[in-house]
């Protein structure tokens, strides 16, 4: 007989491992879709998911998320969390997708790692029935960990799942998942942490005030809010570089009409001024940019162009006050 096969939404944090484990027990090959995105980038979790895929002996498909993804966060259906985290759109857009992946590779039903009230906004019980049924998934999304607190799937009433083998853990509590880690033999799982940077207060306001000052979001636009302070002057975005990796970063991902500056004789920060080029825009830019350079003059000589900095002009370094006027978020 044909060995069954099911798709996993795969995190690599304990709950999906366990999940994963709970259906590997029942002899059902597994493969492990993961979505990466901006807003989750899998660079600084790459090594921890695939060691979490590793040790369960599953393939790991990762999927990246892009310009559609951008559009949903900006018009969510079900509204965001605490910060501008669309949870209920975001299960649904992703289980859609992985509905796609899981006919091209034949698996029988999809399942994922959810916890039922783990999270006060997607997994209420309201909420898993809403991302079942927006994403044509009614009756066909399996939750290992919660199984037996929720009603039976389609796998479980065909007999390709053994209802009795699974979970039946409520809530937020960890201890129930750390004891069914002891359980198995699972002595590697990463700590819990929200990796998501739309639960993020500070990157929250930086992506508010880019949808509220721009029609046509680029993922260019969304890439450089990870990067350097981030100013707004009316129609202007400043962005004000950290170090040199990011000083690298934002002269190279700049748009051809953007200016961007450099203090003329002492090191610095690489700024971008995005936006109309107004004469206190450009004053502005290059205050700050004397701001954060390492300069104790008074007056400071900044210079900036388009395609090179073959412009010049002398300012005062902001104040501290100035500086929280125009700044967005913590930065």
């Amino acid at each position: 007989m044909t060995r069954v096969k099911a798709l996993s939404l795969f995190s690599g944090g304990l709950d999906s491992i366990l999940a994963t484990k709970l259906i590997l027990d029942q002899d059902i090959e597994v493969v492990a879709l993961n979505f990466t995105s901006h807003f989750n980038p899998i660079e600084k979790g790459k090594n921890k998911m695939a060691e979490a895929a590793n040790q369960l002996g599953v393939r790991l498909q990762l999927i990246n998320l892009e310009n559609d993804y951008v559009h949903l966060i900006r018009n969510p259906k079900h509204g965001y969390g605490k910060n501008i985290n669309p949870c209920i759109d975001c299960r649904i857009f992703m289980l859609k997708k992985a509905k796609q992946y899981a006919r091209e590779i034949g698996a029988a039903f999809i399942f994922t790692g959810e916890v039922l009230d783990e999270r006060p906004l997607s997994q209420r019980f309201n909420a898993l029935k809403i991302v079942e049924k927006e994403s044509g998934l009614e009756g066909k999304l399996l939750r290992p960990l919660s199984a037996k607190l929720l009603p039976k799937t389609m796998a479980e009433k065909k007999g390709l799942v053994d209802r009795e083998k699974l979970a039946g853990i409520r809530g937020r509590s960890r201890k129930p998942q750390i004891k069914l880690a002891k359980k198995y033999g699972i002595d590697y799982y990463p700590s819990p942490a929200g990796g998501c940077l739309l639960t993020c207060e500070d990157y929250a306001h930086k992506l508010r005030d880019l949808f509220k000052h721009k029609k046509r979001v680029s993922m260019r636009d969304v890439d450089l809010l990870r990067v350097g302070r981030h100013f707004r002057l009316g129609p202007n975005k400043i962005i004000v570089g950290r170090n040199k990796e990011e000083n690298q970063t934002l002269t190279k991902r700049k748009a051809s009409t953007d200016y961007y500056f450099e203090a003329a004789t002492i090191p610095g920060p690489t700024t971008v001024l995005q936006g109309t080029k107004s004469r206190e825009a450009i004053e502005t830019a290059a205050a700050l940019t004397a701001y954060y350079s390492h300069s104790k003059d008074l007056e400071i000589t900044v210079k900036y162009g388009k395609e090179q900095l073959d412009k010049s002009i002398t300012v005062s370094a902001l104040n501290d006050t100035d500086i929280d006027n125009l700044r967005i978020g913590e930065n």
